[in-house]
């Protein structure tokens, strides 16, 4: 049987536009989800939302149509810590996917084999406590020593004003750590300010690499990337240039597609991959932000 959607839910944007900038050859989408098809691979009983079907075709199809060479697969929360849905995704990219999983504590080593093997690079700790419940650090910090022999990092995904308590324990994971969406700043504060310099401070100090992504997540004020605007999400744009001009090595850039969870509107990716040079300024910064940093992360020994 099939689950009725959260209500209010926005499905993905149908017919994006095709982007005015063009992605350079090799271009990493390194933050991306599947949704099912709910009738194949069904949501987890204990997810928090129930999105609309987004499953590996159209991502293949945005893909193609935007101009992406390979993706990242994130392990989406309404799946639960059944993998299932991403590897069936990665697997069918034929080498031009990564995953990232979620698991549990218990996880054999040979669990973590097989996973490793069908291409997945890391796991996911999400702290935002609208979307989960509260997470163990000592569960947590057990899955980081299993998955780091592996070389795998741990992608955190918290809000910025819960960052002073959460940086000491995320100090102390024995992987690297990728932060998604610039560490969901609030834009309405200076981007010289104490709350994002803190967030500088703590990328500067230890092995972090940065996801320039998801405007559309932390604007306030817009515009949004729809009816052809290219100057979207003004108020966010201080901020990602910010990381990508201090940290030029270790910054990447992910659609977020299939954009769970947004209430406001849900914008075209077309004009997202247009946003891109907006926080990316020069095309150095581009190439290393779209190919070069990904592609070292996640194929490593592939040129970019």
């Amino acid at each position: 049987m099939t689950a009725l959607k959260t209500p209010g839910w926005l499905d993905w944007y149908a017919n994006p536009s095709k982007p005015r900038f063009r992605l350079p050859p090799g271009t990493v989408d390194a933050h991306c989800h599947v949704f099912g098809p709910q009738a194949e691979f069904p949501f987890a009983p204990e997810r928090k939302y129930t999105p609309c079907d987004g499953g590996k075709d159209d991502l293949f199809a945005l893909r193609d149509h935007l101009g992406v060479t390979r993706s990242v697969i994130v392990q989406a929360t309404c799946h639960g810590a059944d993998n299932s849905a991403m590897l069936d995704a990665v697997r069918a990219a034929d080498g031009r996917a990564r995953g990232i999983a979620t698991v549990r504590p218990d996880v054999s080593p040979r669990e973590l084999r097989a996973l490793d093997e069908a291409g997945v690079r890391g796991v996911r700790f999400n702290f935002v406590r609208r979307l989960v419940d509260a997470a163990p650090h000592e569960d947590l910090s057990t899955i980081a020593k299993k998955i780091a022999p592996l070389g795998w990092h741990v992608v955190l995904y918290f809000e910025s004003a819960d960052l002073p308590e959460l940086e000491g324990f995320f100090g102390s994971l024995p992987t690297p750590l990728v932060i998604d969406h610039l560490g969901r700043p609030d834009v309405t504060q200076p981007v010289a300010g104490p709350q994002f310099g803190r967030f500088l401070r703590f990328v500067d100090r230890n092995d972090v690499w940065v996801k320039v992504s998801c405007p559309e997540r932390l604007t306030v004020t817009g515009p949004p990337a729809l009816g052809g605007e290219q100057h979207a999400y003004r108020d966010v744009v201080p901020f990602g240039r910010r990381v990508v001009a201090e940290f030029p090595d270790r910054v990447l850039w992910g659609s977020d597609w299939p954009h769970p969870n947004l209430l406001g509107h849900m914008p075209d990716d077309g004009l997202l991959v247009d946003h891109v040079p907006q926080v990316a300024v020069t095309t150095d910064q581009q190439r290393k932000l779209l190919v070069t940093n990904p592609t070292r992360l996640y194929w490593p020994g592939n040129d970019a």
